[in-house]
């Protein structure tokens, strides 16, 4: 990423703070992550780290589609997919968790991992994000292998 990239980066994903100013000092500052609220920019579905990662991997198969920002949690072993607002969203699932307006999460800057927060897929200051059909198709596949692999893996 070219240093015009992460600055138009920096600045997308700090327009979701309530003082993206702050916001900004903070990520240079400070070795942490910063509280965001969801549900206006963009929403995070946040799925258990096995089956997010298998999901992205399948996401990155298909050649005509660029995944959208995808953070990981190291520490709770999750993967956060940023997906476009939508309030009347549900997404049903085992370990599943929308996470849309009234919720915040914490997101390190996009040129850096703050803790065990860290981004797959940072931000790329375009707005783009992961399309809700693809990422659902995904999962489903995902589930699906893993449902396979279960059995083998108990043994």
């Amino acid at each position: 990423m070219t240093n015009v990239m992460w600055m138009q980066s920096v600045e997308w994903l700090a327009a979701a703070a309530r003082n993206p100013r702050a916001c900004k000092r903070e990520w240079d500052q400070g070795n942490g992550g910063v509280l965001l609220e969801a549900g206006r920019y963009w929403d995070v579905l946040s799925v258990p780290e096995q089956l997010g990662l298998l999901a992205l991997d399948i996401l990155w198969s298909d050649p005509l589609q660029v995944p959208g920002p995808t953070l990981v949690d190291c520490a709770a072993r999750r993967v956060g997919f940023f997906l476009p607002p939508d309030p009347a969203s549900r997404w049903e699932g085992s370990g599943l968790r929308h996470l849309g307006k009234g919720s915040w999460i914490a997101v390190p800057p996009p040129y850096r991992s703050a803790g065990p927060l860290e981004w797959i897929i940072p931000p790329d200051g375009t707005g783009a994000l992961h399309p809700a059909l693809s990422l659902e198709l995904a999962l489903r596949q995902a589930n699906g292998t893993l449902a396979v692999l279960a059995p083998s893996a108990e043994e």
